[in-house]
């Protein structure tokens, strides 16, 4: 595989960014996944925290060098995440459980396939077309499958934050999986939250993805998307990759200005690299703090570079 890859994220307007994004990959799969914590329960950044580590965990397990089940393994990784998240509330004496949105991707000889919850989004795009994107499981995208609501309406309508589906609910979570699709040389695939989607039109995003490098739009739109939300604005993140195929499908892919572009196919059949940022094992979830902004920071620098030196040695 070879694929280039940028991720960011923006805390905007809150005290805490409950986001996490990122990534994992061995020599023939590729996992990209991104949690919205949910701001209207009780920390809703270690939801999401959970969700990243149960889902990276069980991505190293499976993933040998491939997800045999990939459907199977994403559906299984979100109720493992919903129930650790359910654990944490009872080890914690919580009046209640906290909660995160999730979308995941899993790509593997040349075919991808996602699962979500909630509203944190995926879009899949070729050449500046949006060929595919998750819907919201919001209220108001019932109510424009029922007839009841015009498209139009889905930035305006009063209901329109309000979700039926995530991981740590009290009832089990609904999993939404895509069915798999093939992936073409120069293929986008970018996951965000609502803090980003939720400023910005598909076509907005859609033009600024198809006319500059993924390293160039994702900042572009965060800095866009923070800026329309004034001083109030909520958490904004992407994770986007550009697919290159095979060292010989990406024959003639412009290279410069890609941001960190990973070759794998040099890599053991039993290694895994990771972006994601796991729970220690000595630490419980009630003594990890919620990343500030300059944490994120940090962290995301600090994974960029680390990444871009193995990628020069995988190259």
């Amino acid at each position: 595989m070879q694929f280039s890859v940028y991720q960011e994220s923006h805390i905007g307007g809150r005290k805490v960014n409950q986001d996490r994004m990122g990534y994992s990959f061995t020599r023939d799969a590729l996992l990209l996944v991104l949690a919205d914590g949910m701001g209207g329960h009780l920390r809703g950044e270690m939801a999401a925290s959970i969700m990243m580590s149960t889902i990276s965990t069980m991505f190293q397990q499976h993933a040998t060098p491939y997800v045999r089940k990939p459907e199977r393994f994403l559906e299984e990784a979100f109720l493992a995440a919903h129930d650790e998240i359910h654990k944490y509330r009872i080890e914690n004496n919580m009046p209640e459980t906290p909660r995160t949105t999730v979308v995941a991707c899993l790509i593997q000889h040349n075919t991808a396939i996602w699962a979500h919850c909630g509203d944190s989004r995926l879009y899949w795009l070729r050449r500046g077309q949006i060929l595919a994107r998750t819907r919201d499981h919001s209220h108001i995208e019932h109510l424009i499958a029922q007839g009841q609501a015009d498209p139009a309406e889905r930035a305006t309508h009063p209901d329109r934050n309000k979700l039926y589906n995530c991981i740590g609910a009290s009832s089990i979570p609904k999993i939404e999986v895509s069915r798999q699709v093939g992936l073409l040389t120069g293929d986008v695939l970018m996951l965000c939250s609502d803090g980003l989607w939720s400023m910005l039109s598909d076509e907005d995003m859609a033009h600024r993805l198809s006319t500059q490098t993924i390293v160039r739009a994702l900042p572009d739109m965060i800095n866009s998307a923070v800026t329309i939300g004034g001083p109030g604005c909520d958490n904004t993140t992407a994770l986007a990759i550009m697919w290159q195929g095979s060292a010989e499908d990406a024959d003639g892919v412009p290279s410069g200005d890609m941001g960190t572009v990973i070759s794998t196919m040099m890599l053991p059949d039993n290694l895994v690299s990771t972006s994601i940022l796991s729970l220690p094992e000595s630490d419980t979830p009630t003594e990890i703090d919620a990343f500030n902004e300059d944490e994120i920071e940090k962290a995301i620098a600090e994974i960029r570079d680390a990444i871009e030196k193995s990628s020069q040695v995988l190259k």
